[in-house]
């Protein structure tokens, strides 16, 4: 039997690495100089929250029956996405690569197969990849901004092996397969960006000659 409250765990009880003023997740908005050097410390703090939001899924997969995962997916599937968003942005800025739909799972103390209960929906990690993608492109404009020249060469040729990868996905959630149409907004906002430091002649510049490390 269901157990009495399991409809009073709404999603927003469950905190948001990124959330706080004090952890920055987000790139839009003016990216001054010398941002690189704080990166570290901003993607640590983030894993930090992370373990808060372990404790909080750990609490919620106590609250119904591994079996009725999807009768109450609604309340907590914009979340996951969101925590799937914020999980692969700092996996991205830590190593320049795109976090695996295991890494997050096991980065939220959660399953990746559904077949052992709680688990992180594939199609909750793609919509969330997406969210990321979108992010990225704010990063190669915020990149320019700050002085980094080399990171929106490198965000594009990332964000087109992202966009062949899901071209090869047969999506058939509308949901889903509306956003991956941004995602081509995104890729020519990126191209955009690179074109503009071609034309410049600061395509060549490495990130030592760019912006402070």
């Amino acid at each position: 039997m269901l157990l009495p409250h399991v409809r009073t765990v709404p999603s927003a009880q469950i905190p948001l690495p990124g959330s706080s003023p004090e952890v920055p997740l987000s790139t839009s908005g003016h990216a001054p100089k010398g941002y690189k050097s704080r990166v570290p410390k901003k993607c640590q703090k983030a894993r930090e929250h992370f373990g808060s939001v372990k404790t909080q899924l750990a609490s919620l997969k106590t609250k119904f029956p591994a079996d009725q995962y999807y009768r109450f997916h609604e309340h907590w599937r914009f979340v996951l996405q969101r925590l799937v968003f914020l999980a692969a942005f700092v996996v991205y800025l830590e190593t320049e690569t795109l976090v695996t739909r295991e890494a997050v799972a096991e980065i939220l103390g959660i399953e990746a197969d559904r077949e052992k209960g709680f688990h992180l929906d594939i199609e909750d990690y793609l919509s969330g990849i997406l969210t990321f993608a979108s992010e990225l492109s704010r990063l190669a404009v915020n990149s320019v901004t700050a002085g980094d020249y080399s990171r929106p060469l490198r965000i594009s040729t990332f964000i087109n092996e992202l966009d062949s990868g899901f071209r090869l996905l047969n999506l058939k959630n509308d949901s889903l397969r509306k956003r991956y149409d941004g995602l081509k907004y995104d890729v020519k906002k990126i191209e955009e960006v690179v074109y503009d430091l071609s034309i410049r002649g600061l395509n060549k510049e490495t990130s030592s000659a760019g912006g402070e490390k």
